[in-house]
Order: C-alpha cells, then structure tokens, then sequence
C-alpha cells in the first residue's frame, strides 16, 4: 500500500495559490468526532495557513458522512461560496453498511459539485478500522483535512482563472 510510505499531507513540493480571494464552507460528520474533529481543525488550520480569512471560512456539522451531501447542496444554495469542503468518516463494520453509506456520499458530493459547478471536495475517509482512520486524522499518513483544504484552494483558484 503507498500510503504506508508517506505523509499525505506533505504539499511543500507543490504549489498552492493564496487562499485570501476565496470563501470556503466546510461541512463536517458528527459521527466518529474524534476523528472528524481532527479533520477539520487540519482543514482550518491549512486554510488560514494559505491566506483564508476567519470570516471567509463557514462550518456546518451534520449528523454524520450520508448528511453530508445534503449539507453541502444547503450551504451552496444559501451562502456565495467558492469551495465546500465535506469531512467525515466511515469506519467498517460486520455489515455491507459501510459500502452504501461510502457509495452514497462519493456519488452524492459529486452530483452536488455538478449541480452547483463548484468544488465540492471529498475529505472523507473510508477506512477499515479505527487506526488507519487516526493514521490519516493526523497521523502517520498526515491529515486528509489539510488535503481537502489545499484541494479546496486549488478548485477555487482553477474555477477563478478559468472566469477570467
């Protein structure tokens, strides 16, 4: 597995644009807190990081990883955003809920990018077990957070440049 090797987190080779221009929602699970709680002060800490301003960045949290769909369609449709972030987490378990709820969210948080024609990004881990998720809630992996935000802020700056 590649991950075993590296941080995933590790974005010093690459570029990622000012994030002051943007406006960010961030839609985060209530479920497996400790672990999407992780997730979401990466996230944060990663947009101020790259030039987010506080007032800039909108937090929503939604009972868990299937709300998280709907969370961002709301937020898109009531805030003027260039970028929602989802965050979440689905550990598995003895029953085939794991690949419905895992299914449901990806095609879901892509319907809505399409919808709206904004980033919507994936922060969601879909782990085995629970320390592979805390591997990769600031772990030995990193923090899926920080990516979705540099995810985040590279959409925003496409979609920006693509406009102009």
């Amino acid at each position: 597995m590649a991950t075993q090797l590296k941080n995933l987190s590790d974005f010093s080779a690459t570029e990622v644009p000012s994030a002051a221009p943007y406006h960010f929602g961030i839609v985060v699970a209530e479920w497996n807190a400790v672990i999407t709680n992780a997730l979401l002060r990466g996230a944060i800490e990663s947009l101020e990081a790259y030039g987010a301003l506080k007032e800039n960045i909108y937090t929503y949290a939604v009972p868990g990883s299937f709300e998280l769909t709907s969370g961002a369609d709301l937020l898109l449709k009531k805030r003027k955003l260039d970028a929602v972030i989802c965050l979440g987490c689905v550990i598995q378990g003895e029953t085939r809920h794991f690949d419905f709820i895992c299914n449901a969210v990806a095609n879901g948080i892509s319907n809505v990018a399409i919808k709206y024609s904004k980033p919507v990004i994936f922060g969601v881990l879909t782990t085995d077990n629970q320390e592979q998720a805390e591997d990769r809630a600031g772990g030995k992996h990193g923090n899926k957070g920080v990516e979705a935000a540099v995810t985040a802020i590279k959409m925003a700056y496409l979609a920006e440049t693509l406009d102009s």
